[in-house]
Formats: C-alpha cells, structure tokens, sequence
C-alpha cells in the first residue's frame, strides 16, 4: 500500500530529518512511527500526503510514486488527524465532518448520510450533535469530531499524528479503546505517530522506532519486546517490558486448551483478549484459574504461572 524506498528528507537549512528510510505498510494495517522529539516521525509521514517532497528515494502509493500524483486529489484522498484537530468553528459538527465529501461533489442526501453513519459509530449521535459546533463540545468530543472529518470521505489511508496527544489521561484511554473497537469496521491503512511507546504497543499491528532520523527498528509489538535491535530501542521501552509484555500478548497465547466443564463459575476472558486483561480478572477473584470462553463455549483455562513468561507463544493442552 504504502512504501518508502530509500527516502531522506533535507531541509533548506541543512538539516537531515530522515535519511535512507525503508519500510513498507501494508493494506489494512496499522502502522505506528515512534521516537522522541525530533526523530523524523511526523516528516516521514507528512510525505504520504505531500505536506512535503523527499530530498532522495520515493515514496510509493499503490505502486506509484508519489511526486507523480496531484497533491491535492491526493490530500483529498487520504484522512488526517492532527493533536489540535482544527475543526472550524464557524461551521457546525455536521459541516465539518462533511468538508472533504463536499469539496469531492458528494450529494447533499449522500454527505448527510455519511455524517450521520460517522457521528453514530463515534458515540455522537447525529441528532444530538450534528447541528452544534466545536466550541460546545469536550475536548473528547472534538477529537471524535476530528476522526470522523478524517473517515468521511472514506479515504484508503488515514494520517493520525499524536491524536490524543492533548487529551487528559482517561479520555485519552477512552478514545484509544474506542478507536481499536471500531478500527475493526473500517477498511483503511493509518500510519499513526506518537512519542509514547504505551500507546505505540497497543495501537500498532507494526511499529518503527526511529531515532535522530534513522529507522532503528520495525517490527511488531511483540518481537520489538522479546528482541530490542539495540541499547536505544531497548532504554526507549524502559523498565517496564515485561508488563508490556502482557499488553500485547493475546490469552490463546498462554491459556491451556481444555473442553473440562468444571471451570471456575466466573466471567470469562476472550482468546483475543490480552494476557493483561486476564491477569487483572483473575487478581479479582479467589479462584486460581480463569475460563476462556469463545461463542459461549469454553476453549480454555488461564492460570496466573501462565501470565508468566509470556513470551512463548506454545499452547498448552490440560
């Protein structure tokens, strides 16, 4: 979908924020650039929508190189989000959803139906919300606004530079749970940037690490845990790589498959819920064993010396 071959970007005043870049997103997937302040994460993905030009290399969409493509046609085609969201506050939350739709000649009955579909699966319902502006809503509210003006126009490929960034701590959380929930209904490609490896992990199916312009490792999650390339990749992570680890290992990971009925009269855990999720449920209750439940039907069991070295992936049977 998305491909940077050899990229580097120099600016007019001599600085180098990327140089020789190489990696590939692929369709459908999320993909999150990572590092600290002024590593060249947003640079490079200001030049999938053209908000700048590589000094060297291409940058491929669908195969064709960028520089070929007309950069607003293009810009038109791809979602954006940004930390200060600039909705306009002039316009009510319906126009602003609508702007792309209707600079591409949309409808009337077609951009009001794409609206209201968007403002409902972003927990606003449209007729509690389409007619008001940004300045009567949270800063939460605003965001969710933001996503579904980048939705709208139902881009192949959404941008998302630190779009929570601004956000207190447990809205910031809210969105990101919301935002993994619907990610499952939308057939699109984003490449999200943050500074904050938490939210890389559990936002990413791939993540780049770049540092001081260089792509210093892309992986995913879980093989950037268990295999840091190097003492920068592994410092970034920090101290706490074994709870991250529990993040973003899923329980069929670690349960123990068993069709036994005699499981622990207790919620169970989802396979595809993480080893984190399961440990906190089972530090709830006074049983030492879990039920992993699929389609209403037992597949397994989790127990806490399971959540223990998460790294191997073998399945245990009972």
């Amino acid at each position: 979908m998305i491909e940077f071959d050899n990229v580097t970007k120099v600016y007019s005043d001599g600085t180098v924020a990327i140089e020789d870049i190489n990696f590939e997103v692929e369709e459908g997937t999320t993909t999150v650039l990572v590092g600290p302040s002024g590593c060249g994460k947003t640079t490079t993905m200001k030049l999938v929508n053209r908000l700048i030009d590589p000094t060297d290399g291409t940058v491929y969409f669908d195969g064709t190189d960028i520089t070929e493509m007309d950069e607003i046609e293009l810009r038109r085609d791809i979602g954006y989000v940004i930390q200060e969201i600039g909705l306009f506050d002039h316009m009510t939350v319906a126009e602003n959803v609508g702007t792309v739709p209707n600079l591409k000649g949309w409808d009337d009955n077609r951009i009001r139906e794409r609206v209201h579909e968007l403002l409902d699966l972003m927990a606003l319902p449209a007729e509690e919300y389409a007619n008001q502006h940004p300045t009567e809503l949270s800063g939460g509210q605003r965001q969710r606004v933001g996503v579904a003006r980048a939705l709208a126009a139902d881009p192949d490929v959404m941008l998302m530079d630190e779009p929570f960034g601004a956000l207190d701590p447990i809205t910031r959380e809210e969105l990101q749970d919301e935002f993994l929930d619907i990610q499952s209904e939308l057939d699109v490609t984003i490449l999200f940037v943050t500074h904050d490896m938490e939210e890389a992990l559990k936002m990413g199916d791939r993540i780049a690490i770049f540092d001081v312009g260089e792509l210093v490792q892309y992986d995913t999650p879980q093989n950037i845990l268990e295999t840091p390339e190097n003492d920068f990749v592994r410092d970034f992570i920090g101290q706490d790589r074994e709870l991250m680890k529990l993040q973003v290992t899923p329980v069929e990971n670690v349960m123990r498959e068993t069709d036994d009925t005699s499981v622990p009269d207790v919620e169970p855990v989802s396979p595809s819920d993480t080893a984190h999720i399961a440990l906190s449920r089972l530090l709830e209750t006074d049983d030492d064993r879990l039920p992993v439940a699929k389609n209403g039907r037992v597949v397994g069991v989790v127990e806490e010396s399971d959540l223990q070295g998460t790294s191997d992936p073998t399945r245990r049977s009972v």
